[in-house]
């Protein structure tokens, strides 16, 4: 019996070691909307650019587009942009989120970098709106809205060269297809 407790600590120690192994085997970025197959849920936002021009869902609705939830304070959000623009580019609608920001430093965000954005929505607190109903916890996080506004793609992470080329890209155009 006394040999018995002995080994108690050594298997809770295995056991432990086997969860958090599992554990940094898992990507972060790959966590699931409870918002798929959804539709993105009513707001009634400030565009960035036009403080006095409230926006609603039903304003973005007919096309696929993407909502990207970004802020000037997120490094991440920088990593990214090179992407968007690219995206934007290819004829990607991109609506921006600016995500709990002040609005002067987003606009020197867009000035210096670009604004590949075809509207930027603003939520300076982002716990009363849209970024709380869409379950947004940080930035960059993008969603794939399609034509009826449904959410169809969920990112939490960075947009990649690869994840455009091989994931987004073909996910938008698929869903771009699917309204003709």
């Amino acid at each position: 019996m006394k040999r018995l407790v002995l080994f108690i600590p050594l298997v809770i120690f295995m056991l432990l070691g086997l969860f958090l192994y599992k554990g940094l085997s898992m990507d972060p970025a790959a966590r699931d909307s409870a918002l798929l197959n959804r539709p993105l849920p009513e707001f009634s936002l400030p565009r960035l650019d036009q403080p006095d021009l409230v926006m609603t869902r039903e304003d973005l609705l007919g096309q696929v587009f993407l909502l990207n939830v970004w802020g000037s304070w997120c490094p991440s959000c920088y990593d990214e942009h090179d992407e968007i623009i690219r995206m934007a580019n290819l004829g990607v609608p991109v609506v921006g989120l600016n995500y709990k920001d002040q609005r002067p430093a987003a606009q020197r965000y867009l000035t210096q970098l670009g604004n590949p954005y075809t509207l930027n929505l603003f939520e300076p607190d982002g716990v009363r709106e849209l970024a709380f109903n869409l379950g947004v916890y940080g930035a960059p996080e993008t969603f794939l809205i399609d034509a009826q506004g449904y959410v169809r793609y969920h990112l939490a992470g960075v947009i990649t060269p690869r994840l455009v080329d091989e994931v987004i890209l073909p996910e938008v155009r698929r869903w771009q297809q699917a309204t003709q």
